[in-house]
């Protein structure tokens, strides 16, 4: 942030009450591809930063926005998440919109494991089952009594979801160079059967709609201190959110289709033990968990290949794409041999 953009954030900061005194200090954190982190410290407070990458998606803006609502929605609900301090859509003040939380005390697994993490086996198991009840908190949250009544589009919610990602799979041709579907073999087999096996029953909630390891932090003892990056939060079905933390989760010995590693892996929870403490959470029936396992890496290996097809235009890192790309097709890998599992 240029010394320009860090004056005017100061004077907005204050204007508007939301903390008081200098800005003493602006540090970008790691972590994420799609939008850029700054921790600012100001008047003795730690906030953390969040607006969108120099070369984002079109729809970046619009989904900041969308961020800072349901944060301030969530203020009074039993999910773990970062306080709300106030979002800005102007973007004459720092370049882009931007929201701000309170910074969270914790540590971000896929950056290293606390001294108690890595000493306990106890703490790493805790971990994943702390996490299943982060999720299961979120589908408790009523979206109607929390002011998210309109956060999304509830109707034929299961009918659109395999048309929806085929759409922005397809959208994806207008970046030179980008090989095509053609590239995620398999992809439209994934489509096809979720097409042909949709659910009949499906419950209505608030999905966090990206959950993984890697946005969650946790404290010390391995509890979960804030679930993070609610970017593709929507109503919906909450088990989407289930699924979609089995379709990265690693095997026993710590393989899994995703670059993201935590070590030592092993204590943590395997699937089906995730499988059944989210039921007895929950109360939900897992009958139809198959078809939102295989959504969740149908829909994920779209998004991180959009990452792949703008890195071949030239508007991402190169590097980055690529990883993003391997992750897309072994996701669409590990999708194949669930269904070959459940046949």
């Amino acid at each position: 942030m240029d010394e320009a953009s860090r004056s005017r954030l100061e004077v907005w900061l204050n204007a508007g009450g939301i903390a008081t005194g200098a800005i003493t200090s602006v540090e970008q954190l790691s972590g994420g591809t799609q939008n850029i982190l700054l921790r600012i410290a100001i008047g003795g407070e730690e906030l953390v930063l969040r607006r969108p990458a120099i070369h984002a998606r079109p729809e970046a803006e619009q989904t900041i926005l969308r961020e800072a609502r349901v944060l301030a929605c969530l203020a009074g609900t039993a999910v773990p998440h970062p306080r709300f301090r106030g979002h800005s859509a102007d973007k004459d003040l720092i370049g882009a919109p931007f929201l701000l939380t309170d910074a969270v005390a914790g540590f971000n697994a896929a950056l290293g494991l606390s001294e108690a993490a890595l000493a306990s086996s106890a703490v790493r198991r805790r971990m994943g089952l702390a996490m299943v009840e982060g999720i299961a908190a979120i589908a408790a949250v009523d979206p109607l009594e929390v002011g998210l009544a309109d956060f999304g589009k509830l109707d034929t919610f299961i009918e659109r979801q395999v048309p929806r990602w085929r759409k922005q799979l397809e959208s994806y041709a207008q970046f030179p160079d980008w090989r095509g579907p053609s590239g995620l073999d398999g992809v439209d087999v994934l489509g096809s059967w979720l097409a042909a096996h949709q659910p009949l029953r499906w419950q209505r909630g608030l999905m966090h709609g990206d959950f993984h390891i890697g946005n969650v932090l946790f404290s010390p003892e391995g509890d979960l201190a804030a679930i993070l990056d609610w970017e593709l939060s929507t109503l919906g079905d909450p088990l989407l959110d289930l699924g979609r933390l089995l379709a990265a989760w690693p095997d026993p010995d710590g393989s899994g289709p995703l670059s993201l590693k935590v070590e030592p892996w092993d204590a943590f929870p395997v699937r089906d033990e995730l499988i059944a403490h989210y039921g007895a959470c929950t109360g939900r029936a897992m009958d139809d968990l198959v078809w939102f396992e295989v959504l969740a890496c149908y829909k994920l290996a779209i998004i991180l290949e959009g990452t792949y097809a703008r890195a071949s235009a030239g508007l991402a890192a190169r590097d980055v794409g690529e990883r993003l790309h391997q992750g897309a097709v072994s996701l669409i890998g590990r999708a194949l041999r669930t269904l070959d599992n459940n046949e």
